[in-house]
This record gives structure tokens, C-alpha cells and sequence, in this order.
């Protein structure tokens, strides 16, 4: 079944109205000719021509038990980058037209020769593939995608047993809900489900649902909709794919509302990869609402925390558009990854300079960022081109590691300003700790162990040089370039710190404003102060050292939403301060700060001034500066 109807403007962020109008205008001016392919592998050509529908029961030996799924954060390739480039030659025949048979299985030689050896075993097929240059949809007689036989030319399954001969995973791409163009008014049977069409499995004022309004939502009070996602997900498991990112998924996806409430979606495919016997990594995209993590953690292997890295420019990508926002979105999420599901900040464009648009400063500060996250490292670049620095990046094992390591998510332990530290605490005692300069100019960046909670010597360990370069004393500087960055392996050799505890509830502290003492079950005295806005202040009183110092003060917070306060001691001038999200208003986390401190009593205030503040639930102060 093809239809020209409305189209679908694939993964696109729809971050801003320009973007989004642009692209659309690009696509409905567009009349670019199928694209020509050139001859694949004979092993990619030797299964027969593609078919929609089979009654066999797939099978798992390519990916393995269930229970392997994403028990670290998936590795490799996606085409989405190159097919949203407007970078020379990348898309000759038109927006998005890229993505052909012929490049899928070219990147899947690359993959498995330049980077499968250090973990990367995903090829991921991402939208456009049931679509012409044009981005006219095609469909099987059950309303769902198939493959563009301009594309495609061999369908999907031959693809995807190419991918696997190569010892790799193929992954594939579906938005969320019923496409428009797939309802035939509402004639269209549904796969495997006697009596059902697709006027049964929405609703009857065809309400639209994903991040771009192309499809029409699902209702699965009636039992139709779920035999529709059977149908589907059984497609794709007797093609043999091992990974689906669903996508334009709410809340999320920059809407909200009834109509863009996705869940019962990723609930029902769950559901039906379990089904399938096939086991399929589900991959949420983009930008999910974190009030739901709990939801996408249940039905999901992984959820996109963000808009699109990609942009869709010139470049695969920029500094400013859009990788820097992730240093500000991330730490919201620390809490909520772990084996099984992951944080996902989107495609690791770092592999050419020239085609990512990024220095190479820049190129290693992002790839640590995700490492320590714990992101899945999938690269968005032509691996045909990568250039040496570009493989030294994607290749260093220590810092793979990393992120396929046991380790806690790693948060920042200082404010979010533009010199930033992000650390976690390894199994083994030590820390790794992540310097970043997020400037536009050159700047040092010090990591204080009193913010680890330890004092006195450690050994450090460069990550990306292989390097141990000695033993410091107390923390260390490093001189870094714009959008430079350090990742190290702390081991404490000193003491653990002596600190002394004042609770943010005490009667002795002077409250300001509307700043109120307030039940906390997760705080240290299950109280807080809350109520820090517009002029609320909190001051602790008769803060006490033994000698004149300057201070590294750990503040345990909670903010669901990133705050700043002005935080300052005794009679001196204060900073305002970017405290990061905990995620929720009900998870304590920890900054550092240095404030000066005299030797006696001591204030230090958090002053909400005309905005909003975290509430506070402690203060650790180290008894010697």
C-alpha cells in the first residue's frame, strides 16, 4: 500500500519552528529521483527478495538471552547523522537520501573492521527506509512499513543477515502511533488479528500522537492496537533485527498531554518483542519527560534525555548546536541508568573533525562526557573516513571502559559554571574524575579531593594518554584550551577527610523570608529548608575552624530543576552559583564550594535573591582548610 500523503519529518528535533519549517519546505520542493545503487556483496544478495509477513517463530541466536540486553550501554553506528548533513556529498540525490542499502552494508564493513574489536556491534538503520526521496511512504496490506525498494532494493532481512554475518547487531527505526498515510480510511486489516482493522486500534476522532503529529494514537482499551504492535514487532524479528528505536516517544519529544502520553505504546512493545522470542533492544527517543522515568526504565532499554545532537547544518554537528547542552541536561538523570537501561545522549559524532565540525579539543571533551555517563557510544560518522585522531578517540580502551564499567554515573561535584568537575566512585575505592573548561578561552580547572571526601596524597592516572602522572597532594590543576577536558583515575593514598556536619533545619540558623524548615524523607534529618525564593535566605550560624583557610564546603541539595543561590561567608561579597538538577524533589545530591573561613564562628549564607534556590539539607565542613 503507498500513499502520498502528509509526511513525516524523521527524527527531526523540532527544536526550534526554523529548523523544522525549513526542512519541510526542503522536503515538499524535493523531487529527487530514487537513488541509484551500486552492487552490494554477493552475501548481502543472496537471500531472497523481501517479504513482510511470515508465521515462523524467529529466532535468538544472533542476539542472545534477554537478559544480556543492554547490561552495559550498547556500541556502534547509526545513519542518522549522515543522512541529516547538509555536509558536501553526503545527501547528492536530496534530504535524507543517504540512507541506501548500498551505505548501510559499506559503514557495516567499517564497523566491523575499524571498530568491532573494541565493542561496537550495532548498525542501526534510522528513519526514512520505508520512504522515497521523495518521502512517500510505502506499506505491506497490514499498515506496515516496508521496505523503498529504490533504497532497499534486497528489503530488510537480506540487510539485516549481511549485518550479522559480519558477527554485528542490526538495528531499525519506527515512530510512535499509526501513521497517517498507514490508515487507509480505516479499512486496512490488521496482521494475525481476525476482524481487526485499523479504524479499530485508534480513535475515532483520529487524534494525533508522536513529536511531529504524523501519526494518528493508539487505543489499546481496544485489544486490536496491541495486535497491531504484535504484527510489527513479529515483522521485524523475522527479519532478524536485534534493536528498535521508537521514536517522537511522549511525554517527551517537546509535547505533553493526554494525546502525547506514549507509555501505553512502549508498555505494548515491550509486550510484543517478549512475544516474538526474539530478543530486541528498545531504544525511547527523544527528549523524555524524567517524570516518567520510572515507566521507560520498565518497558525500555533506554531513553534519549535530549533533543538531537545533530546540527543539521554544514556539519554533523556543532559545539554550541547542540553538544554543549548536554553538560547542563545530563546530571538530572544519574540516578535513573544502570544495566538493562541507559541515559542516552545521542549519536558520538567525533570520529572526523572535518565532517563533525568540532576542534579537537572539543572532539575528546565529548566523547568523555559520554563515557562518563555512561551513554551508549554510537557514532553518527562515515567510518570509511575517520581520521587518526578521530579513531584514537573512539578506540582508547581506558576510556571505553569507562563506560562499560560497574561504576555509578558520574554527576558534577562542582557548580555548573564554565569550569566544571564531574567525579564517581569506582568499586575498587578509587574515583574517576572528569575536568571540563566549557569557555570559550583557555582556563585551569582544579578538582579538590576534599569534594571526594578524602585528603592528602593520591595517584592519577591519564585516561586519554595511558599515562600515570604521579602523586598530588590535596587536588589538582590542569591549564585546559577552550572546550578542553581531562579524565582521570584518582587513587586516594591520604586520609579520609574530618568534616563537621550542620544541618540545614537547626534551630541555631537564621531563616529569611519564606524559608521554612520542611519534611525530607531522604535527607540526613528527614528536614530541609525549602521556600528559597525571592529574597529567602538561609544562614547557617557559628560555623567553626581551628585555623584562617579558604575551604572546600560540600552542600547536600535537592532540586528537581537546575537553580542557582548566592552563596556566601561572614560579611563577604557572594557568587551565584548553578547548583545541577537531582532529578526530583525527592533525591539528595552533593556540589562543593570554596568559601573563605577565619579561624572562631563563622556564617555562611544561601540567598535566593529574586529567583529561585535549591532547598538544602546539610553542609559537611572540613574541620582544617
Amino acid at each position: 500500500m503507498r500513499s502520498s500523503s502528509s509526511r513525516l519529518l524523521p527524527g527531526a528535533t523540532a527544536r526550534c519552528a526554523r529548523r523544522t519549517i525549513r526542512a519541510l519546505l526542503v522536503l515538499a520542493v524535493t523531487a529527487g529521483l530514487a537513488t541509484a545503487l551500486p552492487t552490494t556483496s554477493p552475501q548481502a544478495r543472496a537471500a531472497a527478495a523481501p517479504t513482510t509477513t511470515t508465521t515462523a517463530p524467529a529466532t535468538t541466536t544472533t542476539a542472545g538471552s534477554t537478559s544480556d540486553i543492554a547490561a552495559t550501554p550498547y556500541m556502534g553506528w547509526s545513519s542518522w547523522s549522515m543522512q541529516s548533513s547538509q555536509y558536501p556529498g553526503l545527501n547528492p540525490n536530496g534530504n535524507y537520501s543517504y540512507l541506501t542499502e548500498a551505505n548501510v552494508l559499506k559503514q557495516t564493513d567499517a564497523l566491523a573492521s575499524k571498530l568491532k574489536n573494541y565493542g561496537y556491534d550495532y548498525v542501526n538503520i534510522d528513519a526514512g527506509w520505508w520512504r522515497d526521496n521523495n518521502w512517500t511512504p510505502e506499506y505491506d496490506q497490514y499498515g506496515r512499513q516496508t521496505p523503498d525498494p529504490a533504497r532497499f532494493p534486497n528489503g530488510m532481512k537480506p540487510v539485516a543477515d549481511y549485518i550479522h554475518s559480519k558477527g554485528l547487531k542490526a538495528g531499525i527505526y519506527l515512530p510512535v502511533g499509526l501513521e497517517k498515510e498507514a490508515y487507509g480510511d480505516g479499512k486496512v486489516p490488521i496482521w494475525n488479528a481476525t476482524g481487526c482493522t485499523t479504524a479499530d486500534i485508534v480513535y475515532p476522532d483520529l487524534r494525533t500522537t508522536n513529536g511531529w503529529d504524523s501519526s494518528y494514537k493508539l487505543n489499546f482499551d481496544n485489544p486490536c492496537a496491541q495486535k497491531y504492535i504484535d504484527s510489527q514487532a513479529q515483522m521485524l524479528a523475522d527479519w532478524g533485527y536485534d534493536f528498535l528505536k521508537l521514536d517522537g516517544v511522549g511525554p517527551g519529544s517537546f509535547k505533553s498531554g493526554d494525546n502525547y502520553n506514549n507509555v501505553a505504546d512502549v508498555a505494548a512493545w515491550h509486550k510484543a518483542i517478549a512475544a516474538t522470542g526474539r530478543p530486541i533492544h528498545l531504544e525511547l527517543s527523544w527528549s523524555l519527560d524524567i517524570n516518567y522515568a520510572a515507566d521507560w526504565k520498565q518497558y525500555s532499554n533506554g531513553w534519549r534525555i535530549d533533543t538531537d545532537v545533530e546540527c543539521y547544518c554544514n556539519t554533523l554537528v556543532t559545539w554550541d548546536n547542540s553538544v554543549k547542552v548536554r553538560w547542563n541536561d545530563a546530571p538530572a538523570w544519574s540516578d535513573k541508568a544502570g544495566p538493562g537501561g541507559w541515559n542516552d545522549l545521542d549519536s558520538l559524532d567525533v570520529g572526523n573533525g572535518q565532517m563533525d565540525g568540532l576542534t579537537n579539543a572539543e572532539r575528546q571533551s565529548y566523547m568523555t562526557l559520554w563515557a562518563i555517563n555512561k551513554s551508549p557510544l554510537f557514532t553518527g560518522d562515515d567510518l570509511t573516513k575517520l581520521d587518526s585522531y578521530g579513531l584514537s578517540l573512539l578506540t582508547n580502551q581506558e576510556v571505553i571502559a569507562v563506560d562499560q564499567s560497574n561504576s555509578p554515573v558520574a554527576r558534577p561535584v562542582t557548580p555548573m559554571g564554565d569550569q566544571q568537575v564531574w567525579a564517581t566512585k569506582n568499586p575498587d575505592g578509587s574515583y574517576t574524575v572528569a575536568l571540563f573548561n566549557l569557555a570559550g578561552a583557555p582556563a585551569s580547572v582544579t578538582a579538590d579531593w576534599a569534594s571526594l571526601g578524602f585528603k592528602g596524597n593520591a595517584s592519577v592516572h591519564d585516561l586519554w594518554n595511558h599515562q600515570d602522572i604521579g602523586n598530588y597532594k590535596d587536588s589538582i590543576t590542569e591549564a585546559l584550551p577552550a572546550h578542553g577536558s581531562r579524565l582521570f583515575t584518582i587513587k586516594p593514598g591520604g586520609s579520609k577527610l574530618a568534616t563537621t556536619s550542620y544541618e540545614a533545619e537547626s534551630p541555631d540558623n537564621t531563616l529569611t523570608g519564606g524559608a521554612t524548615v520542611v519534611g525530607c524523607a531522604a535527607c540526613s534529618g528527614h528536614e530541609k529548608v525549602g521556600n528559597l525564593y525571592l529574597g529567602g535566605k538561609l544562614q547557617f550560624n557559628d560555623i567553626t575552624v581551628k585555623k584562617d583557610g579558604i575551604y572546600t564546603i560540600n552542600v547536600a541539595y535537592i532540586s528537581g530543576d537546575p537553580r542557582s543561590v548566592t552563596v556566601y561567608s561572614n560579611s563577604s561579597n557572594g557568587s551565584s552559583l548553578n547548583f545541577p538538577s537531582t532529578g526530583d524533589w525527592n533525591t539528595v545530591d552533593t556540589v562543593s564550594i570554596r568559601l573563605p573561613l577565619k579561624a572562631g564562628s563563622n556564617t555562611i549564607t544561601f540567598d535566593s535573591g529574586s529567583g529561585y534556590a535549591p532547598d538544602i539539607d546539610k553542609i559537611d565542613v572540613p574541620r582544617s582548610g
